[in-house]
Protein backbone atom coordinates (compact mmCIF):
# COMPACT_ATOMS: atom_id res chain seq x y z
CA UNK A 1 0.00 0.00 0.00
CA UNK A 2 1.16 3.51 -1.24
CA UNK A 3 2.19 6.03 1.71
CA UNK A 4 -0.68 8.53 0.44
CA UNK A 5 -3.29 5.64 0.06
CA UNK A 6 -2.07 4.79 4.08
CA UNK A 7 -2.60 8.61 4.85
CA UNK A 8 -6.20 8.57 3.53
CA UNK A 9 -7.35 5.71 4.59
CA UNK A 10 -6.37 6.58 8.42
CA UNK A 11 -8.61 10.13 8.14
CA UNK A 12 -11.61 9.91 10.37
CA UNK A 13 -14.11 10.25 6.90
CA UNK A 14 -13.17 8.42 3.90
CA UNK A 15 -14.84 7.11 0.94
CA UNK A 16 -13.57 3.38 0.04
CA UNK A 17 -13.47 1.58 -3.47
CA UNK A 18 -13.36 -1.84 -4.34
CA UNK A 19 -12.49 -2.30 -7.53
CA UNK A 20 -12.96 -5.98 -10.02
CA UNK A 21 -11.28 -6.44 -13.26
CA UNK A 22 -11.90 -9.65 -15.13
CA UNK A 23 -10.15 -10.17 -18.75
CA UNK A 24 -13.19 -12.77 -20.08
CA UNK A 25 -12.59 -14.08 -23.52
CA UNK A 26 -13.59 -10.36 -25.66
CA UNK A 27 -14.42 -8.63 -22.85
CA UNK A 28 -13.03 -7.00 -19.86
CA UNK A 29 -15.25 -6.32 -17.14
CA UNK A 30 -14.15 -3.66 -14.76
CA UNK A 31 -16.67 -3.32 -11.64
CA UNK A 32 -16.65 -1.37 -8.35
CA UNK A 33 -18.57 -1.34 -5.84
CA UNK A 34 -20.82 1.80 -6.07
CA UNK A 35 -20.66 4.59 -8.70
CA UNK A 36 -17.91 5.05 -11.77
CA UNK A 37 -14.33 6.22 -11.89
CA UNK A 38 -11.95 6.16 -14.35
CA UNK A 39 -8.42 4.23 -13.47
CA UNK A 40 -5.58 2.65 -15.05
CA UNK A 41 -6.94 3.83 -18.60
CA UNK A 42 -10.54 1.91 -17.75
CA UNK A 43 -13.70 2.84 -16.72
CA UNK A 44 -14.98 1.03 -13.39
CA UNK A 45 -18.84 0.56 -13.06
CA UNK A 46 -20.91 -0.37 -10.33
CA UNK A 47 -23.12 -2.18 -13.03
CA UNK A 48 -21.96 -3.14 -16.55
CA UNK A 49 -24.46 -3.44 -19.03
CA UNK A 50 -23.92 -6.54 -20.73
CA UNK A 51 -22.76 -8.80 -16.97
CA UNK A 52 -24.61 -6.85 -14.09
CA UNK A 53 -23.38 -5.20 -10.95
CA UNK A 54 -21.73 -7.39 -7.84
CA UNK A 55 -23.98 -8.39 -4.81
CA UNK A 56 -20.89 -9.19 -2.45
CA UNK A 57 -17.50 -10.52 -2.58
CA UNK A 58 -16.86 -12.86 0.22
CA UNK A 59 -13.65 -12.72 2.26
CA UNK A 60 -10.46 -14.23 0.94
CA UNK A 61 -8.48 -17.24 2.36
CA UNK A 62 -5.26 -18.31 2.71
CA UNK A 63 -4.26 -21.80 1.05
CA UNK A 64 -3.54 -24.45 3.61
CA UNK A 65 -2.03 -27.14 2.80
CA UNK A 66 -2.81 -28.69 -0.59
CA UNK A 67 -5.17 -25.68 -1.23
CA UNK A 68 -4.26 -22.14 -2.78
CA UNK A 69 -6.14 -19.06 -1.50
CA UNK A 70 -9.50 -18.48 -2.32
CA UNK A 71 -12.57 -16.47 -2.77
CA UNK A 72 -16.60 -15.96 -4.02
CA UNK A 73 -17.49 -13.29 -5.64
CA UNK A 74 -21.85 -13.05 -6.23
CA UNK A 75 -22.82 -10.84 -9.31
CA UNK A 76 -26.36 -10.00 -9.75
CA UNK A 77 -26.13 -11.00 -13.64
CA UNK A 78 -27.93 -8.71 -16.29
CA UNK A 79 -29.60 -11.23 -18.20
CA UNK A 80 -30.10 -15.35 -18.15
CA UNK A 81 -27.95 -15.06 -21.15
CA UNK A 82 -25.34 -13.35 -19.01
CA UNK A 83 -25.33 -16.07 -16.08
CA UNK A 84 -24.78 -18.73 -18.81
CA UNK A 85 -22.41 -16.99 -20.85
CA UNK A 86 -20.43 -16.01 -17.47
CA UNK A 87 -20.53 -19.87 -16.55
CA UNK A 88 -19.23 -21.15 -19.97
CA UNK A 89 -15.90 -23.56 -19.70
CA UNK A 90 -14.36 -20.79 -21.85
CA UNK A 91 -14.36 -18.03 -19.08
CA UNK A 92 -12.89 -20.44 -16.60
CA UNK A 93 -9.08 -19.41 -16.07
CA UNK A 94 -10.06 -15.87 -16.65
CA UNK A 95 -7.77 -13.78 -14.84
CA UNK A 96 -9.67 -12.09 -12.38
CA UNK A 97 -7.80 -9.09 -9.49
CA UNK A 98 -9.26 -6.96 -6.67
CA UNK A 99 -8.14 -4.03 -5.86
CA UNK A 100 -9.02 -1.02 -2.88
CA UNK A 101 -8.90 1.97 -2.38
CA UNK A 102 -9.60 5.61 -1.85
CA UNK A 103 -11.58 7.96 -3.63
CA UNK A 104 -11.24 12.15 -3.08
CA UNK A 105 -14.69 13.27 -2.08
CA UNK A 106 -14.01 16.52 -3.72
CA UNK A 107 -12.46 15.11 -7.15
CA UNK A 108 -14.32 12.03 -7.10
CA UNK A 109 -11.09 10.74 -8.32
CA UNK A 110 -8.83 7.65 -7.05
CA UNK A 111 -6.07 8.85 -4.25
CA UNK A 112 -3.19 7.78 -5.47
CA UNK A 113 -2.45 3.92 -6.64
CA UNK A 114 -5.54 1.22 -5.44
CA UNK A 115 -3.87 -1.77 -3.44
CA UNK A 116 -4.03 -5.15 -5.03
CA UNK A 117 -5.61 -8.03 -2.80
CA UNK A 118 -5.67 -10.51 -5.04
CA UNK A 119 -4.73 -11.31 -8.22
CA UNK A 120 -6.37 -14.81 -9.36
CA UNK A 121 -8.61 -16.90 -12.03
CA UNK A 122 -12.18 -17.69 -12.11
CA UNK A 123 -12.77 -21.26 -10.97
CA UNK A 124 -16.09 -22.35 -11.16
CA UNK A 125 -19.72 -20.83 -11.33
CA UNK A 126 -23.21 -21.55 -10.03
CA UNK A 127 -26.38 -19.90 -10.57
CA UNK A 128 -28.95 -19.60 -7.80
CA UNK A 129 -32.78 -19.11 -8.67
CA UNK A 130 -34.50 -17.09 -5.84
CA UNK A 131 -37.89 -15.49 -5.78
CA UNK A 132 -36.42 -12.22 -6.28
CA UNK A 133 -34.29 -12.95 -8.88
CA UNK A 134 -31.01 -14.45 -9.62
CA UNK A 135 -27.32 -14.54 -8.25
CA UNK A 136 -24.57 -16.17 -10.17
CA UNK A 137 -21.87 -17.37 -7.50
CA UNK A 138 -18.24 -16.89 -8.84
CA UNK A 139 -15.35 -19.24 -6.92
CA UNK A 140 -12.19 -17.45 -7.82
CA UNK A 141 -8.72 -19.29 -6.96
CA UNK A 142 -5.35 -18.00 -7.19
CA UNK A 143 -3.19 -18.24 -9.80
CA UNK A 144 -0.63 -21.38 -7.41
CA UNK A 145 -4.12 -23.25 -7.95
CA UNK A 146 -2.20 -24.84 -11.08
CA UNK A 147 0.94 -26.21 -8.94
CA UNK A 148 -1.55 -28.45 -7.35
CA UNK A 149 -2.75 -29.84 -11.44
CA UNK A 150 -2.16 -33.33 -11.63
CA UNK A 151 -0.03 -34.83 -14.79
CA UNK A 152 -1.68 -38.33 -14.39
CA UNK A 153 -1.88 -38.70 -18.25
CA UNK A 154 1.37 -38.52 -19.53
CA UNK A 155 2.12 -41.20 -22.09
CA UNK A 156 5.17 -42.16 -23.82
CA UNK A 157 3.11 -41.25 -27.27
CA UNK A 158 3.09 -38.89 -30.32
CA UNK A 159 -0.35 -38.09 -29.67
CA UNK A 160 0.46 -37.04 -25.59
CA UNK A 161 4.06 -35.52 -26.68
CA UNK A 162 2.21 -33.37 -29.51
CA UNK A 163 -0.37 -32.10 -26.95
CA UNK A 164 2.47 -31.26 -24.59
CA UNK A 165 4.74 -29.10 -27.18
CA UNK A 166 2.14 -28.65 -30.13
CA UNK A 167 4.25 -28.64 -33.41
CA UNK A 168 6.88 -30.94 -32.18
CA UNK A 169 6.76 -34.15 -33.93
CA UNK A 170 10.00 -35.44 -32.62
CA UNK A 171 8.15 -38.72 -32.08
CA UNK A 172 6.09 -39.13 -34.77
CA UNK A 173 7.38 -42.23 -36.58
CA UNK A 174 8.97 -43.53 -33.62
CA UNK A 175 7.12 -46.84 -33.72
CA UNK A 176 7.12 -50.38 -32.26
CA UNK A 177 9.59 -49.73 -29.41
CA UNK A 178 10.16 -53.11 -27.85
CA UNK A 179 12.16 -51.18 -24.29
CA UNK A 180 9.47 -50.39 -21.81
CA UNK A 181 10.37 -47.40 -20.41
CA UNK A 182 8.80 -46.62 -16.93
CA UNK A 183 8.77 -43.30 -15.59
CA UNK A 184 9.25 -42.27 -12.79
CA UNK A 185 10.46 -45.97 -11.74
CA UNK A 186 13.52 -48.05 -12.87
CA UNK A 187 10.91 -51.03 -13.40
CA UNK A 188 7.06 -52.44 -13.32
CA UNK A 189 5.45 -51.87 -10.14
CA UNK A 190 4.75 -55.02 -8.61
CA UNK A 191 2.36 -54.13 -5.58
CA UNK A 192 4.30 -56.36 -3.57
CA UNK A 193 5.99 -54.59 -0.53
CA UNK A 194 8.73 -55.20 2.09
Amino acid sequence: MTPALQTALSQRQVMIVGLVRASLPGYELTICDGGWLDWNGQRFVSRDARFGSIQSVEDFTDGVGDEAPAGQLTLLPASASAAVQLSSPDFQGAALTFHFGAVDAMTGKLIDEPDLVFDGELDTTTLNEERGGRTLDMEFVSASERFFADNEGARLSNAFHEETWPGETGMANVTDVAKRDYWGADKAPTGIGA
